[in-house]
């Protein structure tokens, strides 16, 4: 299985690979870097990660005013980020056809340019995207129950805000996807930690 970090934009369509997603592919997310070696103890140390076109979060970390930055940055940005954390850099997601990547990654950009139509937050929790969802902005919780409720607390707090800002300031309801090589005691742990920390019911 083949698992690679990626925005969690609801416009990032992979096709081949599983998505863990981080908003911005994880770059300036506060404590990512502490979550990079969880990943790893989970998933395997080959974890790819892709960069996408349009990216809201870095065009916001790096106040840039227009889509030919922010594309072009998020490119250089998360090849960067992926030597840090010694991770796969598989490429860009344009909006086009699916693209083949590097390192068995292939995928795309679908939502229409520009604009958001996502009216939820999904978090994985049994092992990456499964299923893939135009109406959910995805966050990886595959990893909290191995992690220090703070890590955690800090790391989805700061995705859920950004995501529930980018739509119009209201909270947005959360759900959650469960299935995935992980499996049920696993995916249950992950679960019940997001429950604890009040991201669902």
């Amino acid at each position: 299985m083949v698992y690679v970090i990626a925005c969690g934009d609801e416009g990032v369509q992979m096709n081949e690979g599983t998505r863990l997603a981080f908003v911005g592919a994880g770059f300036r997310l506060e404590g990512f870097s502490e979550v990079v070696p969880i990943l790893k103890k989970i998933f395997g140390d080959d974890l790819r990660i892709v960069a996408s076109e349009e990216c809201d979060w870095i065009r916001q970390q790096l106040a840039l005013s227009n889509w030919e930055q922010t594309n072009a940055s998020a490119q250089q940005h998360v090849e960067a980020l992926a030597d840090q954390e010694k991770l796969l850099y598989a490429g860009y997601f344009p909006f086009s056809d699916p693209k083949q990547l590097k390192h068995e990654v292939k995928g795309h950009m679908v939502r229409p340019h520009k604009v958001h139509i996502a009216n939820k937050i999904c978090f994985t929790v049994g092992g990456g995207e499964q299923k893939y969802n135009l109406g959910h902005f995805v966050i990886s919780a595959d990893w909290v129950a191995k992690a220090p409720e703070k890590l955690v607390k800090q790391v989805l707090q700061t995705q859920v805000n950004f995501y529930s800002k980018l739509v119009g300031d209201q909270p947005l309801p959360c759900v959650v996807e469960e299935t995935g090589e992980l499996g049920e005691k696993k995916a249950e742990a992950n679960k019940k930690t997001l429950q604890k920390l009040g991201f669902l019911p």
